[in-house]
């Protein structure tokens, strides 16, 4: 099984258009959070029409796994936190998103929402407690954040990661981790795109601007995660017991 993970897109159209393009060449297609940007000069209802389109069309020719960011909060829920609800269209036009999970050969993939307050938090702990009592040869999470204290969270001058995650990850030791979030820390000397933690490994392709995303390309029959960028591309071998040591960024 070939997986795409590309991660904060960000309301970047050409690279929207680049991900469609290659997309039928993949098993599995992820896009780990912030589809929208924040800070975009385009209203956020007008974002959220024209990104749902591509991917409900995207989501016809691939196999499509959406998470959220903290980009992609449009509503605020009954209990008073922020959710993405506008990913619930793409649910009904065949893709996995948020609080969903999706079998595939042996594969589980749970699909974590960006979580917005403690209800939500612990509603994320709920459910990768209930995925890891369903029987899978691997179990892959797709998380917007990655792990606080890796060097997938690495910004150049702090770490922005999520200590929840490093707790979960402890408790359930799942296989993969695809990320995203921080979009500096591929390109930081004392940063990265992967990293091992205990038998997890944890994956963020980072962000540059351009018509072509930063992405990463898992080969799960040849255990093999590949980055691709502007900096060059480097591959990690998924059975090594640490992550390869990295040229000069």
């Amino acid at each position: 099984m070939q997986i795409l993970l590309v991660s904060d897109l960000h309301y970047t159209l050409k690279q929207f258009d680049w991900v469609g393009r290659v997309a039928p060449d993949f098993d599995l297609v992820v896009l780990a959070g912030d589809q929208l940007d924040a800070g975009s000069f385009v209203e956020y209802d007008a974002q959220i029409a024209a990104v749902e389109t591509f991917l409900t069309r995207l989501a016809g020719r691939a196999r499509l796994v959406v998470s959220s960011g903290n980009h992609d909060l449009d509503t605020t829920g009954p209990d008073g936190e922020r959710v993405a609800a506008w990913l619930g269209a793409l649910r009904e036009a065949g893709a996995t998103v948020d609080g969903d999970s999706l079998a595939v050969d042996g594969t589980l993939v749970t699909v974590c929402p960006w979580w917005d307050g403690p209800l939500a938090r612990d509603a994320v702990g709920a459910q990768l407690a209930r995925d890891a009592a369903i029987e899978k040869e691997r179990w892959i999470w797709v998380y917007h954040a990655p792990p606080d204290g890796s060097p997938t969270s690495w910004t150049g001058a702090r770490h922005y990661g999520d200590a929840d995650l490093v707790a979960w990850i402890d408790e359930h030791r799942p296989d993969l981790v695809l990320t995203g979030h921080v979009h500096e820390s591929p390109f930081r000397s004392d940063g990265g795109w992967c990293d091992r933690i205990g038998p997890t490994w944890v994956l963020n392709a980072g962000r540059q601007r351009g018509p072509l995303p930063t992405h990463v390309i898992v080969d799960l029959d040849a255990a093999t995660a590949t980055w691709h960028s502007l900096a060059g591309v480097e591959t990690a071998d998924l059975t090594a017991g640490t992550a390869p040591a990295r040229t000069a960024v």
